[in-house]
């Protein structure tokens, strides 16, 4: 793609005559970031509260809207909320978020087999305390899990770790017509309130081996080695499983060829970003010290997608950490988490890209809010921000949920975003 000058603007370099530079593309997704006003901040959210020059630069550089992710039906998961930045028809593709981290684990979904997300879960008299075991490591959680492999897994039933408190499970011939609950959205919740329900007769032998799992997992883990380090520790015990988001392998089309790409890469810390990307036919990028929270190695991965878009079409950017913050409720961990991404991520990508004779259109973005009140996903609308060189930026000078409403884009809805970002 020729490079397309604004009116008044000027190459430092010259393109040789038929030197045509085609488009590059990079989306930086801060997961959740987008929030609700808090009164402890005059009523501002975190993003308005956030010092974020360099997001705002974008937003003033470029042209804002408002994104629907969440196609009606569905919960606001981050599977759901990211198929549908990435451009996907949800209701055509999705099959449940174990299946797609799987495919980020290497871990191959077979024909009459169903996938879950199993997490690693806190509970305390009976109640779900967090989703994430007090972010238990990846050392802790493997071996628990590896335990419960060889306690509960069987010819049927297999656990596969994973990251964190994010792990597999794989149950042949398992139905996934179930009502299951995300552990992050009923912190405080007993447990047995929300335990799995078939929604057909022939998914209740599934629900209740499901349920068994749980209920076997808390006599396993309560007084594991493991567990009982962490408590003496102050740490909350990892004891109970919680299986969620049941689904077949999908089939999908690759994003190259929805969307006349010729390659791509995924960078993030989570697997079910990764398992987006490997179904999209981008090329995982794994780095060093990612964790997915506010300690991650942002100048790692902003070096890797710098890196990946000097030889690839698109990158996407996952950064999980205002997420996290959101889950906790921890308002000035969440504002920070933003003001990372943007002097540890956004800047140095400007920076770099300005320096470049290939245009670079950058996109910057949540896939849903993760407001700090509530702990938990909702279904609202994100900003965005879309910032191609040569093109005329709208009136949009800060990047927040009400100044990216007033935004030339308006409000799109779902596969609308990426059919406006890439120029084929």
């Amino acid at each position: 793609m020729k490079r397309v000058y604004a009116k008044g603007e000027t190459s430092s370099i010259q393109p040789k005559k038929n030197n045509y530079y085609r488009m590059k593309y990079i989306i930086i997704l801060g997961d959740g970031m987008a929030d609700e006003p808090i009164a402890a901040l005059g009523n501002k959210t975190c993003l308005q509260a956030a010092n974020k020059p360099n997001i705002d630069k974008v937003a003033a550089l470029g042209r804002s809207g408002m994104l629907d992710t969440i196609p009606e039906g569905f919960a606001p998961g981050s599977e759901i909320a990211n198929l549908s930045v990435m451009g996907y028809d949800v209701p055509k593709v999705f099959e449940g978020r174990g299946s797609l981290e799987a495919a980020s684990m290497g871990v191959t979904i077979e024909d009459g087999e169903m996938a879950m997300r199993c997490n690693l879960i806190c509970i305390t008299d009976g109640k779900i305390k967090n989703h994430s075991a007090g972010h238990i490591s990846n050392e802790e959680a493997e071996e628990l899990i590896l335990f419960l492999q060889k306690e509960l897994g069987n010819d049927v039933v297999n656990f596969y770790p994973g990251v964190s408190y994010r792990h597999l499970l794989k149950i042949k011939g398992g139905k996934k017509e179930l009502k299951c609950t995300p552990p992050h959205d009923v912190p405080g919740t007993p447990f047995a309130d929300v335990l799995i329900q078939a929604e057909t007769q022939e998914a209740e032998t599934t629900a209740g081996m499901l349920n068994d799992l749980i209920i076997r997992s808390q006599e396993l883990l309560e007084n594991h080695p493991v567990n009982l380090k962490r408590a003496a520790a102050g740490k909350d015990k990892a004891n109970s499983i919680w299986p969620w988001s049941p689904g077949y392998k999908p089939d999908m089309k690759t994003l190259l060829e929805l969307y006349n790409l010729k390659n791509g890469s995924v960078i993030s810390a989570v697997d079910l970003i990764k398992g987006i990307g490997v179904y999209a036919g981008l090329k995982v990028i794994n780095v060093e010290g990612a964790t997915g929270l506010y300690n991650t190695n942002y100048e790692g991965k902003t070096q890797a997608a710098i890196d990946a878009l000097r030889a690839d079409d698109f990158v996407y950017l996952h950064i999980e950490a205002s997420d996290e913050a959101g889950h906790e409720g921890d308002v000035d961990l969440k504002i920070k988490t933003i003001e990372y991404l943007d002097y540890r991520v956004v800047k140095p990508i400007l920076e770099e890209v300005s320096t470049w004779d290939e245009p670079v259109t950058i996109a910057i973005l949540p896939d849903h809010p993760t407001p700090c009140a509530t702990k938990t996903h909702t279904n609202k609308p994100v900003p965005f921000v879309i910032y191609r060189p040569g093109e005329t930026p709208d009136e949009v000078t800060v990047y927040d949920e009400f100044a990216s409403a007033k935004g030339s884009y308006g409000l799109l809805k779902g596969m609308e975003f990426m059919k406006k970002l890439i120029v084929t």
